[in-house]
């Protein structure tokens, strides 16, 4: 699905939120390798199951023709400086919720894009009668854990040792869901 772009100016870093399209798929795909690199709070290290241009292409296709799916991109100046899916599913058991995920180029924590994509996500959640918005969240990510909180997610289980970081030892995994408010 598309969304109307939007502009936001946060600590002096102008950028905008936008639904991404095709001639993004290149640098998403180095922007995803960038980002598994410079965190252990991603799912996969650095160059781990690789989506090429050509990958990135069929995703944004399928994305902006799904009702159910949204990717959005971050961009700084004609950079890309992180993006965020939910995906849907097909099922008709499962229909009513998306998965979300996000990342941010390192050189921009600190300038709410993470946040702001999380709260275009929601928005377009929210707009498109989606009951259910569900993440995981790596339990030493405490300041994404407090945003996701602070955004009516909640805490819905954890995955025992379920991540082996650098250090050698094993990480919880946090499930998180977020429901649709109701209105009265």
């Amino acid at each position: 699905m598309i969304i109307n772009q939007k502009e936001y100016v946060i600590n002096n870093l102008p950028y905008v939120i936008r639904s991404a399209i095709q001639e993004d798929a290149k640098v998403i795909s180095e922007v995803r390798v960038q980002t598994d690199g410079e965190t252990e709070n991603m799912d996969r290290e650095a160059g781990e199951a690789y989506i090429d241009e050509a990958g990135f292409k069929q995703i944004i296709q399928e994305d902006t023709d799904r009702d159910r799916n949204l990717f959005l991109v971050a961009e700084v100046d004609g950079k890309i400086a992180g993006f965020s899916r939910c995906e849907g599913s097909t099922l008709k058991r499962s229909a009513h919720k998306v998965v979300f995920g996000v990342c941010v180029l390192k050189e921009f924590w600190g300038y709410g894009i993470g946040k702001n994509l999380l709260k275009e996500s929601i928005l377009w959640a929210e707009l498109n009668e989606i009951k259910k918005i569900t993440l995981n969240v790596l339990e030493t990510n405490e300041k994404a854990i407090k945003l996701y909180k602070s955004h009516g997610f909640e805490v819905e289980g954890i995955l025992k040792e379920d991540k082996k970081l650098s250090d050698g030892k094993f990480y919880d995994t946090i499930l998180m869901g977020r429901f649709k408010r109701k209105r009265n």
